[in-house]
């Protein structure tokens, strides 16, 4: 599938992959037996195991070499944001083979949903990640600073999104609040749908610069992209009144150009974020990380060790009981899943071992030796 305005890149010359977010981290991966023939593309979309793929002289469809896709774990398959290396060009007519991934300079992962705890990579390559979350009866700071720690754990750069800023009886109030768990992030409040304060989002994005847009379904990214983008490109749908949630719209990651440069990376709305593992929580939550360094003992839990700093916060009311009981909450849903997902590892480890161990089992009974 085509992107809607290919003529976009038609313009680009080879030496200004620059504007596909092309730089030095992708160069340096370049190889000389990769050849003068391979082609870097960035992957815009993926549709059941083919992909959209930009390169500076135009757009196409692509597919993975079967050689690749049988070494590669399902995380490492590229994605929307992701670069590669095509054998040929991509071109409307043809479908191009994608050679290799290259590796990813931010990934911003979630906890895929349901029992088994892999990593799922829902953007790659961004530079800076919406955090979006509407001014109605969705409005959850507790999402927004789970949200925050995956985005300081992607090595991207956060800023929270407040949307639907004309339904907020009390703005100020909202903007305080959030300033307030989202310590160090800025904060934009904007009407996606009437376009207020979009120039001064717009102006956070510069040439070359990769966005993402993260958030659950009904908080308006669609919407927010359309008025980026200054015409309706994404489709975009209702949501229910009594809990601000709405359908999943946009039904894969897609990556669209920004008229006078940057992209945006559209995704869809996540009902649940699981973290896997405990990194980033301490950026979000850096008041308490440095209390913490006050404590007695390094390994405090803040629950009843004499000489907790944290704690004496909270008595003294420098730090609010719910902050605190929310950072352990994130902290023990974290190190649990960390802990799932290490033994998910074992296990997949252990039945390969399995298997090469009864291959070669079979070789040497075939060859007539002893098992």
């Amino acid at each position: 599938m085509m992107p809607p305005h290919p003529d976009g890149l038609a313009h680009a010359p080879a030496s200004e992959l620059r504007a596909l977010g092309f730089g030095p981290f992708f160069e340096q991966q370049l190889r000389p037996e990769d050849g003068a023939v391979v082609i870097p593309a960035r992957v815009a979309a993926e549709h059941r195991g083919e992909y959209e793929v930009w390169s500076a002289r135009g757009a196409g469809r692509a597919r993975v070499a079967g050689r690749l896709r049988r070494e590669l774990e399902q995380s490492s398959l590229p994605g929307a944001g992701d670069w590669v290396l095509l054998r040929d060009e991509p071109g409307p007519d043809r479908t191009a083979v994608i050679e290799r991934v290259l590796d990813r300079r931010t990934a911003f992962t979630r906890g895929a949903a349901g029992r088994e705890v892999r990593a799922q990579v829902v953007a790659a390559n961004v530079d800076l990640v919406f955090a979006v979350c509407g001014l109605d009866a969705d409005f959850n700071v507790r999402r927004i600073e789970r949200t925050l720690a995956r985005i300081w754990a992607s090595g991207a750069q956060p800023l929270v999104v407040l949307n639907k800023a004309d339904l907020c009886a009390d703005l100020g109030a909202a903007i305080t609040d959030v300033e307030t768990h989202a310590i160090g992030v800025p904060v934009h409040a904007v009407s996606a749908l009437h376009a207020d304060g979009i120039e001064a989002l717009r102006a956070r994005i510069h040439e070359g610069m990769t966005v993402a847009l993260v958030g659950s379904s009904g908080a308006g990214k669609s919407t927010l992209v359309n008025a980026l983008l200054g015409e309706e490109r994404m489709h975009t749908g209702a949501v229910r009144t009594s809990d601000g949630r709405g359908r999943h719209v946009t039904t894969h990651r897609q990556l669209v150009l920004l008229p006078g440069g940057g992209l945006l990376l559209d995704t869809p709305g996540m009902r649940e974020l699981q973290l896997l593992d405990e990194e980033g929580i301490d950026a979000v939550f850096g008041d308490i990380a440095a209390l913490a360094e006050r404590c007695r003992f390094r390994d405090c839990t803040h629950h009843g060790e004499p000489g907790c700093a944290v704690e004496q916060a909270v008595d003294s009311g420098e730090l609010s009981v719910e902050r605190l009981e929310h950072y352990q909450k994130l902290e023990r849903e974290a190190h649990a899943n960390e802990l799932r997902h290490d033994e998910h590892r074992r296990r997949q480890a252990e039945r390969v071992w399995g298997r090469l161990s009864d291959e070669v089992a079979q070789l040497r009974k075939w060859k007539g030796g002893k098992p």
